[in-house]
């Protein structure tokens, strides 16, 4: 825990965050003219600097080169004293134990920048070896180029040295490439140090470039940290460095680091613009969900139908005609990329109304193979007497085609070939594929989706555990739940498509079989907000955006949480979770 580093914005790994130094420096940020560094033990004993709060002080360290034996670094190990200024400790990143400090600094980084996978293991390693709200420091390798994926990647504090040895070198450094002096004709660049004639421009006036391009660019960072739309940026920019684009798949291959960190829910639209989008934790969790906690609960047919590019689908144009047609007779289930498969119950839960993509009409193959898995395990765990394929020819036939064929299935499709779903001929089809078909009732279908949107966020089972008996009111998608004596129990919450629960529906959750993600807090009523420091135990799963139960000695209450479990846990300063209702023991 920290006294003098505090988060205040999250996206995944990438945080926003405040060195609280006397004069506050917001991160990710440059560092160089608050640091001070007490030296290296290797060339000589140091004394322990007396520090303030006015600067950061880095404390006598040994530094290890990677691959450094574990014997040689157990034998030359630091003990880091305690101290009551802002400190940094200097650790490698193949051996990270805690040391009470404020931020770490990775002594091997320069052994591991350039390689993508040496890169996210070190991140990693030492970030889940330190306390969630403590500051990771990178020395001499962030560069315009590299410096929003080490931030995305966790990353915080940096220095000006790679910036500025490489301009006094005669490289002119920008976001997509290093370029030498000698062959630029032109500045690209309006920046203070670019203010002069090229013929005038000199390798210090290229070094101060360098720096005010880096700090340009971690202001972008910042700003997409803060907009939740760092990946979006991070996708984009990972390109122009090989090592950069597998530094980010690398990343995407640790769940457990990534997901941890990642909210449930959130305002921002994903742009689905790359192939790595299908990658994302958001995307990953959401096809993990409906292929795991979701169940069907209608017995009529399925009909899949291609997604539109209005959200939530059932406002668009091409699904009203659908809904024209089928008139509750069967369950709806759209087909997309990068999302796989979206329940009609769910199409307003994160992300399903909360992404767009590049429509050209054409399907790659890692995207009809994605979302013919998540088709196949979405079909595997639900039955339905008929399966009805309202699908187009490109990409979404051939998905279904070979799902199909996986699952010895029999489909009947009603689209004609090269024809559109909202052709008349083939919207006739479909009425003629659900003749005889029995409607669902609003009851039902309200019901149904109120416990599917449960399963979905709380676990398989949960909907039926939670709300086996209820009613509803209001009008979808704004439905509120009600038990059988009329007692609000929670209220659908359209934005996200999530569930908003009152005290009452809160103790009916404890109550429950289903999981309940449970914040424990001190001897205290909280009103508005629970600060970590009252937080006495938070349940591992809990992520930013759950509903979560707040209860202690004094107080049962109910709302949603800004940090995930274990960063409530371990923080000293900062929101855990924000509270809705609560009650008084």
């Amino acid at each position: 825990m920290t006294d003098y580093f505090e988060v205040h914005e999250r996206d995944g790994a990438a945080r926003v965050g405040e060195l609280r130094l006397e004069s506050p420096v917001t991160t990710p940020a440059l560092v160089d003219d608050v640091l001070e560094d007490a030296g290296s033990l290797w060339s000589a004993d140091r004394e322990l600097p007396e520090g303030d709060e006015s600067t950061l002080t880095v404390l006598p360290h040994r530094a290890f080169p990677g691959g450094t034996a574990e014997e040689v670094r157990e034998s030359f190990a630091v003990d880091h004293p305690e101290v009551d200024y802002p400190s940094v400790a200097v650790v490698s990143s193949e051996r990270v134990e805690e040391q009470g400090t404020d931020a770490y600094a990775v002594s091997d980084v320069q052994s591991i920048t350039g390689h993508g996978a040496a890169l996210v293991e070190a991140v990693v390693n030492v970030r889940e070896a330190i306390p969630t709200d403590t500051a990771l420091y990178f020395s001499g390798v962030a560069t315009p180029r590299n410096v929003a994926v080490l931030a995305y990647a966790g990353v915080d504090l940096f220095d000006e040295t790679a910036a500025v040895v490489k301009g006094t070198e005669g490289r002119y450094l920008t976001t997509d490439e290093a370029y030498f002096l000698e062959d630029l004709e032109e500045l690209p660049c309006s920046c203070s140090a670019c203010q002069k004639p090229r013929e005038e421009f000199t390798r210090e006036d290229c070094a101060e470039h360098n720096v005010n391009a880096l700090e340009a660019e971690l202001g972008i960072v910042r700003r997409r940290i803060r907009d939740g739309r760092l990946r979006d940026y991070v996708e984009g920019q990972a390109r122009h460095d090989q090592w950069l684009t597998a530094a980010v798949r690398e990343l995407d291959s640790e769940w457990g680091y990534l997901e941890e960190r990642t909210p449930i829910l959130r305002d921002a639209e994903i742009n689905a613009a790359t192939e790595d989008t299908l990658r994302r934790v958001e995307i990953q969790r959401y096809a993990d969900r409906v292929t795991t906690r979701y169940r069907n609960r209608f017995q009529n047919p399925l009909v899949l139908v291609p997604c539109s590019a209005t959200k939530p689908y059932s406002e668009s144009q091409s699904h009203g005609q659908f809904h024209d047609v089928i008139q509750w007779r069967a369950h709806l289930v759209s087909m997309t990329s990068p999302i796989g498969v979206v329940p009609q119950e769910l199409e307003t839960t994160y992300p399903a109304q909360h992404y767009d993509t590049v429509v050209t009409g054409r399907w790659s193959e890692d995207e009809k193979q994605f979302v013919s898995e998540v088709l196949r395990r979405y079909l595997e765990r639900n039955d339905y007497p008929e399966i009805i394929a309202h699908v187009p020819d490109e990409g979404y036939r051939d998905i279904v085609s070979r799902v199909e064929e996986a699952l010895d299935l029999d489909v009947t499709y009603t689209v004609p070939e090269g024809g559109h779903p909202t052709d008349d001929e083939s919207l006739s089809n479909l009425g003629t594929a659900l003749s005889g078909e029995l409607k669902y009732s609003k009851r039902e279908r309200e019901h149904n989706t109120v416990r599917a949107i449960a399963d979905y966020l709380l676990g398989d089972g949960a909907g039926d555990d939670l709300f086996d008996d209820i009613q509803t009111t209001s009008r979808y998608p704004k439905i509120q739940v009600r038990d059988s004596e009329e007692t609000q129990l929670a209220t659908m919450v359209p934005q996200y498509g999530t569930l908003s629960f009152t005290l009452e529906g809160a103790k009916r959750w404890v109550d429950s079989d289903a999981p309940t993600k449970r914040v424990e807090i001190d001897g205290f009523v909280p009103h508005g907000s629970v600060l970590a420091p009252g937080v006495v135990d938070a349940d591992d799963e809990i992520r930013v955006g759950d509903e979560v139960v707040v209860e202690g000695p004094n107080a049962f209450a109910v709302g949603r949480a800004e940090m995930f479990g274990r960063e409530m846990r371990e923080s000293s300063r900062g929101i855990a979770c924000e509270v809705r209702h609560v009650e008084e023991k």
